[in-house]
């Protein structure tokens, strides 16, 4: 798997197709047109969307392009195949769509336009020898969430408490993995820590994600978050409580979202314990490299703990050493095989010490 390189984000512009040339460091070199299209989280979600567009623009900064890729923001899951279209219409070298929520869109896409070449991130899986044109990327979710299972567990012990938090954005294969692997990895630490849970059924309803962090802030100090925008919620929750004199922790998803985290004045400071990343930027970069490269190929992919595709990140200023250390062992076993972390989260049914029922509604 390519290695990202570390660059500048580039501004982002009006909707529509780039040229189709650009000018590279070597010269004038051909220019792919990729045009992005977001599920409702909205492109400036700070998480699952816009890791997804930065990766996109990492290939362009290397590649010396002269202009930025295009997005469209969807604001409903009716816009999707018409958003989609737009950029199909427009011979697009490559679509690129964030969600699992495109899957129905992604399908009618393939059949409609079976020469466009599309990337699709945590789709249900589609038929890979049928529609050849789509690259459908998936993460183990189960194994990332995993390590921060562990941070959550050890930061509690720490604090002297027995219970943390898990707010989710929905119900889909992926966001039960990031559960399932969040369960283990705390009780992994401590078979009898409580971990709390609840699902917002949104991506995109901030107010709602700071309701239900509140209310579990009132049990516990630490939360994880796989919700997109509704995370941001989550984090605003936590600074207010750690402002008025309670320290609360978040524990961020698919970015690093530590700068995110700030609460004071010299940005030194942040409520963001880790993050969870799952390197949809690092599937957004290869797919646009396929495309330029000739070697795109439709199939399924996976991108996991063992390639790097899930894990914490590179820094981490508010973990210890020793903490590090332990999360290190932790996922050497799980890379051995010594630790299989489960892909399905265990109901109250079968553990008193979750609160997760199997309902999707908000618990």
């Amino acid at each position: 798997m390519k290695k990202l390189l570390k660059v500048a984000l580039a501004a982002m512009m009006s909707v529509g197709l780039v040229a189709c040339t650009g000018n590279g460091e070597g010269g004038d070199t051909d220019q792919i047109s990729v045009g992005f299209v977001t599920d409702t989280g909205g492109i400036n979600d700070k998480s699952f969307n816009q890791t997804s567009y930065k990766g996109i623009q990492d290939f362009y900064d290397e590649m010396g392009y002269t202009e930025a890729p295009k997005y469209i923001e969807s604001k409903a899951d009716a816009d999707y195949v018409p958003n989609l279209s737009t950029f199909a219409d427009e011979e697009a070298d490559l679509i690129v769509a964030a969600g699992y929520k495109f899957d129905t869109a992604i399908q009618t896409m393939a059949e409609t336009y079976p020469n466009q070449k599309m990337l699709v991130i945590d789709v249900n899986w589609l038929d890979a020898d049928k529609y050849t044109n789509v690259m459908q990327v998936g993460f183990t979710e189960h194994e990332g969430s995993f390590l921060v299972g562990v941070v959550a567990a050890l930061k509690a012990q720490e604090l002297g408490e027995d219970t943390v938090g898990y707010i989710t954005g929905g119900d889909s294969a992926s966001m039960l993995r990031f559960y399932a692997g969040y369960q283990a990895g705390v009780w992994a630490v401590d078979p009898n820590m409580k971990v709390l849970f609840d699902n917002a059924n949104s991506f995109d309803n901030i107010a709602l994600g700071k309701t239900l962090a509140e209310k579990q802030f009132a049990e516990c100090s630490v939360i994880f978050h796989a919700a997109g925008g509704v995370g941001n919620g989550v984090i605003e929750a936590a600074k207010e409580a750690t402002l008025a004199g309670n320290q609360k922790w978040v524990i961020g998803v698919d970015s690093d979202q530590y700068e995110q985290g700030f609460y004071d004045d010299d940005k030194t400071q942040s409520v963001i314990l880790t993050s969870m990343m799952k390197r949809v930027d690092t599937a957004a970069y290869d797919a646009c490299k396929a495309v330029a490269d000739g070697t795109f190929k439709g199939g399924i992919y996976t991108y996991s703990l063992a390639n790097n595709g899930v894990g914490l990140p590179d820094e981490n200023p508010n973990l210890s050493e020793e903490v590090l250390n332990t999360v290190e062992e932790y996922k050497q076993k799980v890379l051995d095989g010594e630790i299989t972390v489960s892909d399905t989260p265990v109901t109250n049914a079968d553990n008193p010490n979750t609160s997760f029922t199997g309902a999707t509604s908000q618990e």
